[in-house]
């Protein structure tokens, strides 16, 4: 949240230069405050850990969120109960006449398919369309942000030659030092689980995207648009701590190919707890999405979208 100041007080300047926002008097004063509007398309299979790591995240702040959980009709899950979907969710059919001031749409086990041969792929790009005219703000996160890129600006996807699994080590573009980024420390860490990546000489040819963050070790870590309505997170800064060591047991049990997470385990060790080291940027990531470029910029009457 912004700190109020007086107007004209002589700290302002030194304030916006660490990147510290404030807000003068008189824009305070003539503030409307309401809910905020937020939609969750949940591509996952496992919905009910997904929907709990987001919304952990986005109830971490002052603000009042709403959130409507929305799933793709042309896809039927099968590891969630059809009673849970019922209750809680709904489809694009019954959301599409209405706006919001953010949507996530989430990752999905699908990587391995070119995206229009994702089962649900057509629906997608619908919803995709819909959200540029219905949604102020997106948040497009692993595959959703690979198949967003995609979708909106033909960005491909590659092959990697091993999973890219992991905690890895992120820095803020030097050059694009987005409000998105406010109070992060110079290194910080998020954890990648993808068979694919995104390349920077294709982002580059984008002059309507900028990228934000990245990684020495795993790559592109976020790319946004100029005007903050899109931004693509290639990493899971959701992920709770024993979300990659389920992901790796699972393989290990299936005897896949998989290399033990890096900068998880104590020593490599599966059988030690693992070390969480994202936690603090991830919460940061969404309080600064969700401040920064819902709440703040958001018009009070949604309709006016």
């Amino acid at each position: 949240m912004p700190i109020k100041i007086p107007n004209n007080l002589p700290a302002t300047n030194i304030l916006e230069s660490e990147n510290i926002f404030v807000m003068y008097e008189d824009r305070a004063y003539t503030q409307d405050i309401r809910p905020l509007k937020v939609l969750l398309l949940n591509l996952m299979p496992t919905k009910i850990t997904t929907e709990t790591q987001f919304l952990r995240l986005l109830g971490n702040t002052p603000l009042q969120v709403e959130v409507d959980f929305m799933y793709t009709a042309t896809y039927a899950p099968t590891h969630t109960s059809q009673e849970h979907l019922i209750k809680f969710y709904e489809t694009f059919d019954k959301v599409q006449s209405r706006k919001y001031d953010g949507m996530i749409i989430t990752g999905a086990p699908v990587e391995h398919l070119p995206f229009e041969q994702v089962a649900y792929w057509d629906e997608l790009c619908q919803i995709m369309e819909w959200s540029k005219s219905h949604v102020y703000s997106t948040l497009h996160i692993c595959w959703g942000a690979q198949a967003g890129l995609y979708y909106h600006y033909g960005i491909p996807k590659y092959d990697l030659p091993q999973k890219m699994f992991g905690v890895f080590p992120h820095k803020i573009d030097s050059a694009n030092r987005d409000k998105l980024f406010r109070g992060f420390d110079d290194i910080f860490y998020v954890p990648h689980s993808r068979h694919t990546e995104i390349r920077h000489k294709d982002i580059e040819q984008i002059p309507e995207l900028r990228i934000l963050s990245e990684s020495d070790i795993s790559g592109i870590y976020a790319v946004g648009d100029v005007q903050g309505k899109q931004f693509f997170i290639t990493g899971h800064s959701e992920y709770d701590p024993l979300t990659l060591k389920s992901e790796y047991d699972r393989d290990v049990s299936q005897g896949l190919p998989i290399q033990i997470p890096q900068n998880y385990f104590p020593n490599d060790d599966p059988a030690q707890s693992p070390i969480v080291l994202w936690r603090s940027a991830a919460n940061l990531l969404f309080a600064n999405w969700l401040n920064y470029y819902v709440y703040q910029e958001t018009p009070f009457d949604l309709s006016r979208l």
